[in-house]
């Protein structure tokens, strides 16, 4: 009799374990090695790793450019560590969660440096979904950012910005729509005080989005607005106390079509004051009151289109493309710009790349061609930017993965 109930006692307890659910984390992630070649100088982030475009010419007393030097690096720092949470229900919810960091650093100076790249809880009910936490703003198309093997991701035509933020997900057969409210971090604003969160978090409004996806056999149509105030001040250059702000509405369009085995994407944005998310463009002051220092201020509008061609699963072919257009500001200028390429009137890049899968390794090389127009903005034209030159730049990039 004492055996007949051990062994009960012992299967219910196993039959108790194998009912319990797996909560926990698991890790996952990859090691990469960019191995890259530079034909001339270039605004870029991490020792050249995350390239923007070309730098503008540099001429020495004897007329010769000075950037038109050539450069190479080979780097690791893209490796990464995503953790993926899971947990028991709470509020009638799913709950699971994410951490993820990579060696890329926060500066130039901490390169090599562990940083926070997403951190955020989810709760999943029937048709509704909160998510509060980091991770990327909803103007980066998570279904269908570009695939190219640079670090850059299509950057500066794709919108490229993580954020801490709060977004509702309603989803009601094939359609999905987003709110979500968002703060700066890591990707900022530029201001008088150079890039920070500051001018978003005195507007005391957080960054506010709005989306729509329709998913269609495998096809995604979807486009957004965004809204996002600054204010670049709390006090002027004379000191006296200040609140001006500058309003900022941008929009975007998207598709992915699957004709299996090719896939075509495509995106395009227009906007204002989109430097934090690392495109061309910011915000100009315009008009200054000698007197009081007081600024008013003007957004510099831009237009951005990029598409992608792939096709192939263990040898993949693709081709990049991006175009953006800097189309100036709302009003003419006193010639005080905050942004990024204020001086670029244009950027274009194409981009062929190959990749190779074997199980959990990937071998990558990719051709990435990008020019760049610069010139100087017209203050009396809206800043808008005249008699341009273009300068290129010609990358060729190899990279080696190990997925786990």
């Amino acid at each position: 009799m004492k055996k007949i109930i051990f062994l009960v006692l012992i299967n219910t307890l196993l039959f108790a374990q194998s009912e319990k659910p797996n909560f926990g984390i698991t890790f996952s992630g990859f090691v990469k090695s960019d191995f890259i070649f530079d034909s001339r100088q270039t605004a870029s982030i991490r020792e050249g790793h995350f390239l923007l475009y070309p730098q503008n010419e540099n001429l020495d007393i004897n007329g010769k450019d000075i950037n038109a030097k050539s450069s190479f690096n080979m780097l690791s720092i893209q490796s990464r560590l995503t953790g993926k949470i899971t947990g028991p229900d709470a509020f009638g919810a799913k709950t699971g969660g994410q951490i993820e960091g990579e060696f890329f650093g926060t500066t130039d100076g901490d390169i090599n440096g562990f940083r926070l790249r997403h951190a955020f809880v989810k709760f999943d009910w029937e048709n509704l979904s909160l998510l509060a936490g980091q991770t990327w703003h909803p103007m980066f198309i998570l279904e269908m950012f570009p695939g190219v093997v640079s670090f850059n991701t299509g950057v500066p035509f794709q919108p490229f910005s993580r954020n801490p933020q709060i977004k509702l997900t309603y989803s009601i057969d094939k359609i999905k729509l987003i709110l979500a409210a968002l703060s700066q971090r890591d990707f900022q604003s530029n201001g008088p005080d150079g890039f920070s969160s500051n001018y978003l978090r005195n507007s005391v409004i957080p960054n506010l989005h709005a989306q729509i996806q329709i998913n269609q056999d495998n096809n995604l149509f979807g486009a957004g607005i965004d809204f996002k105030k600054l204010t670049p001040r709390i006090a002027t250059t004379k000191k006296i106390v200040t609140d001006n702000s500058i309003n900022s509405i941008s929009f975007t369009g998207y598709s992915k079509l699957n004709f299996d085995p090719i896939l075509i994407k495509a995106q395009a944005v227009y906007g204002n004051n989109l430097a934090d998310h690392l495109m061309l463009g910011g915000y100009a002051v315009k008009s200054f009151d000698n007197i009081t220092g007081e600024e008013e201020y003007t957004s510099l509008s831009v237009f951005s289109v990029w598409g992608e061609v792939s096709a192939g699963k263990e040898i993949e072919l693709a081709l990049f493309g991006g175009y953006t257009k800097n189309l100036g500001a709302t009003d003419n200028t006193t010639g005080t710009y905050f942004g990024r390429g204020t001086n670029i009137e244009n950027v274009f890049r194409l981009s062929p790349r190959v990749q190779w899968n074997s199980g959990k390794s990937r071998f990558s090389t990719e051709l990435e061609y990008t020019s760049a127009a610069y010139g100087t903005p017209n203050n009396l034209n809206k800043g808008k930017v005249e008699n341009t030159k273009n300068v290129s730049n010609l990358r060729l990039l190899f990279a080696v993965y190990y997925f786990f």
